[in-house]
């Protein structure tokens, strides 16, 4: 390695005063391409935010290296391989982090008090230098491909951007503060105590309490319910077929777009993946997607090196930091590798609409500057593998196409899902990403870009993935979520009164109905199902403490509430991509009844280890495609 670097020559400044030639012509001269290729690479770039070589290598009309050379003898600077002859790692104290993420620059070589910095930008490097100030180091720009660059840049950043990911929300609007500590499991088993000892000495008004805690946020869900449909019905959205094709001015240059896909212990979906993500219509040489793994992660690394990648996917490894391993913290440490101005989030078995990114592009384009994100609509390409999945689909279908766009056309804050998400860059950094130890990152997201005065828009394009369909992953699933909205709503309540001036009454209402009520529907929903004995003609157990009528208007509410959700659902998959699902939207009340399962193990892992991360698996049904 060493022998490498005594081969160099001594450093020189770049010419300053001849013009450079255009890369296209050291291209041309270098019988790289053809006059046709570049005429048509130079067509493009009137609609594309790219550069020439960038353009004509997403094209098949150049290589990489050949583009590389040609860059080298433009700026007149050395080519090096970053790959055979690394930077030293002491160099990595010579120039600020930030600058160096931002840039894409690493300190390659010192010689003498000459700092010679990898760039494949070599365009930007001036740029660079004004960025640094008086107090920079003489330097000298030497050309490297970006994926080395971005390796060496894990290489010597990569502890310090780890420990950064977790930490990056600021510690007000986190719940990293939550270390498990002997305070907290005390408070625990003090309150476990005085429930117990509550129920011992008043059995019956303990469960009158319970009751009416369990209908006043039964009230609150219905009645967002209600409010949605009503919404809906108003407004009623055409079908999907009828969307109109996207168009985007001629004179508009499509911006970059780098979309992250965390992995964790894939085995077989990466194959999958790529076929899925090739599909994608978009230019190529505008699209930069992120496959983030865990750098422990061996099976994810294997099955990656078992699978060719093309040249707008690249491979980051999140290095291990506090033993944290979450989606958000990985996302955290990617974002400063992403090289577009629009951010996105997919799952590794997502299938994205071949035009989502075109939809996308288009909205942000014509979207006022308040809109910070784009939500997509999520479905599931497994629904007819069994009971499971189908009225999984439903439910989902229920929330993503009747009660999410009601509430959206209502004003209230969207809880994000956790994929199909598309950021404004500036704004997402603006907020500091993601809170890496909340296992609902997207919800609290959610809430933290309206808390700030950004909105976030539903857009109509689908991503399908595949539904849960096995009853403990489900149940796993399931307390994932329901812990994070619990933890997400605890992280905002910290100050209500500021929360209620922040985002105003409706929509603080609204945040107590998504967060707090769906937990305690869950949670509270064997109490609920108690007034089924009142149906059946039974007298319920806290009849004699609150009288027969009031039970009786309860177990009413009760009903009503239950036909409301049947008729929501029905609704929902009336359309003739869902309509084989009807016979079993009977069915949902008995699938529900796992959710209490899942909410007694999210309130005992909210105790006990709030930041774990119960995975869920993928792959376990095939890809119809």
């Amino acid at each position: 390695m060493s022998n490498l670097r005594l081969q160099l020559s001594a450093p020189r400044s770049a010419r300053k005063n001849t013009p450079q030639r255009p890369l296209g012509r050291h291209l041309v001269d270098a019988g790289a391409i053809e006059n046709a290729d570049l005429l048509h690479a130079l067509n493009l770039q009137h609609h594309v935010d790219a550069p020439l070589g960038e353009i004509l290598i997403a094209e098949g009309l150049l290589k990489r290296p050949q583009m590389l050379r040609a860059l080298a003898q433009q700026h007149d600077a050395q080519l090096v391989d970053l790959d055979r002859d690394p930077p030293r790692p002491h160099l990595a104290g010579r120039l600020p982090v930030a600058q160096c993420m931002k840039f894409r620059v690493v300190p390659w070589i010192a010689i003498g008090d000459t700092l010679l910095v990898a760039t494949s930008k070599p365009h930007e490097f001036e740029e660079f230098r004004r960025a640094l100030g008086a107090n920079q180091p003489t330097m000298l720009p030497v050309i490297a491909d970006m994926a080395q660059i971005q390796q060496q840049l894990s290489r010597l950043f990569g502890p310090t951007l780890a420990s950064q990911a977790a930490v990056r929300v600021p510690a007000r609007e986190s719940c990293r503060t939550w270390r498990l500590g002997k305070r907290r499991l005390f408070i625990a088993m003090g309150v476990a105590l005085l429930l117990l000892g509550c129920m011992m000495l008043a059995p019956l008004w303990m469960g009158v309490a319970a009751t009416m805690a369990a209908i006043a946020t039964l009230a609150m869900t219905t009645t967002l319910k209600l409010l949605s449909l009503g919404a809906q019905l108003l407004s009623k959205t055409p079908e999907r077929s009828a969307r109109p094709t996207v168009f985007i001015p001629s004179s508009f240059r499509l911006p970059k777009v780098s979309v992250l896909v965390p992995l964790l212990k894939e085995k077989e979906i990466a194959g999958q993946l790529i076929k899925r993500l090739t599909r994608l219509t978009y230019p190529k040489s505008q699209l930069n997607i992120i496959l983030v793994l865990e750098q422990s992660d061996e099976i994810t690394r294997a099955t990656i090196e078992r699978t060719k990648l093309p040249s707008w996917i690249t491979v980051i490894e999140v290095p291990e930091a506090d033993k944290l391993t979450t989606k958000p913290r990985a996302l955290n440490y990617a974002l400063d590798f992403c090289e577009g101005s629009i951010i996105g989030v997919w799952d590794a078995e997502d299938a994205p609409e071949p035009d989502q990114i075109e939809r996308i592009v288009h909205r942000f384009q014509q979207a006022p500057g308040d809109v910070a994100c784009l939500q997509g609509v999520l479905d599931y390409y497994n629904a007819r593998a069994n009971w499971l999945s189908r009225c999984f689909t439903i439910e989902y279908a229920t929330w993503w196409r009747m009660i999410l766009p009601g509430a959206a056309r209502l004003g209230l804050i969207l809880p994000l899902g956790g994929t199909t998400l598309f950021f404004r860059r500036d704004i997402l950094e603006k907020l500091r990403g993601w809170d890496a130890h909340n296992v609902t990152e997207d919800a609290d997201l959610g809430m933290r870009l309206a808390r700030h005065g950004y909105r976030t828009e539903l857009v109509p394009t689908v991503t399908y993935e595949e539904a849960n369909c096995r009853v403990w992953p489900w149940i796993r699933q399931r307390s994932r979520w329901l812990k994070g909205f619990l933890i997400t709503w605890c992280v905002h309540m910290r100050d209500p009164i500021r929360l209620l001036r922040e985002v105003g009454l409706i929509r603080f209402l609204g945040l107590q109905t998504m967060l707090l009520a769906t937990f305690c529907q869950f949670a509270f929903a064997p109490l609920l199902w108690s007034f089924w004995l009142v149906v059946w003609g039974y007298p319920h157990p806290v009849a004699d403490a609150m009288g027969h009528s009031a039970i009786l208007l309860m177990a009413s509410f009760f009903i009503f509430a239950e036909t409301l959700n049947l008729i929501l659902a029905g609704i929902a998959v009336s359309g003739q991509e869902h309509r084989h699902l009807m016979p079993w939207v009977l069915t949902t009340p008995l699938y529900f009844t796992l959710g209490a399962v899942a909410a007694a193990k999210a309130l005992y892992e909210f105790i006990v280890s709030p930041f774990f991360w119960d995975k869920t698996e993928h792959g376990v049904t095939p890809d119809p495609d």
